[in-house]
């Protein structure tokens, strides 16, 4: 690592030339770090949810999540059911509940409720 150059503006202002390296070395930490705080941020948030007794999500749904699936795919799959089944117990068509678990498109509140209720679960579950 190099020393830090300094440079001093007429006005008495101090800059530090350093190499792109290690500036990029810097922008990189300051990035992780700051994602650090919004996972912190995240964890105390759900933390605050579990106390005021919110739904918590069964660990399987986590799980998936944590794969890359959607969630209401998760929780579909958790209960064991297909996208036949809740176009049957909803009447919400197969290709539109397709598109809602890979994202392609979202649901209406009125959607969602009737998922949440076809799944048994809370709607804030799904949202």
């Amino acid at each position: 690592m190099n020393p830090p150059q300094i440079i001093q503006t007429p006005s008495g202002e101090e800059l530090v030339v350093l190499p792109k390296a290690e500036y990029d070395a810097l922008l990189q930490r300051a990035d992780a770090e700051a994602e650090d705080e919004d996972d912190i941020a995240m964890y105390d948030a759900r933390k605050a949810e579990l106390a005021a007794g919110g739904a918590v999500l069964p660990a399987e749904v986590s799980a998936a999540i944590l794969r890359g699936e959607s969630r209401l795919k998760a929780i579909r799959n958790w209960r064991g059911h297909t996208q036949l089944y809740l176009n049957f117990k909803t009447g919400i068509g197969q290709g539109y509940l397709s598109d809602l678990e890979t994202g392609r498109r979202t649901g209406s509140p009125e959607t969602i409720a009737k998922l949440a209720q076809a799944l048994n679960v809370p709607v804030e579950w799904l949202t």
